[in-house]
């Protein structure tokens, strides 16, 4: 998801976004532990998405 896209978005649906992405992270956790995953770079895809939401409800926040 674009950074665009995310900022139009209220705080419930970043906190839903960011919940999402978190269960992602340790599914694909999960695969490289017991070696199913092939693609690794997905990892490093979410876990940038979670510091681009961390980043923009941080931005909110100090906003009000």
């Amino acid at each position: 998801m674009k950074t665009s896209e995310m900022r139009e978005k209220n705080e419930a649906d970043l906190q839903k976004e960011l919940l999402e992405l978190r269960k992602a992270q340790f599914g694909l956790r999960m695969q490289v532990a017991t070696q199913q995953l092939t693609n690794t770079s997905q990892l490093g895809k979410v876990r940038k998405d979670i510091a681009r939401v961390k980043t923009i409800q941080r931005e909110k926040a100090m906003a009000k």
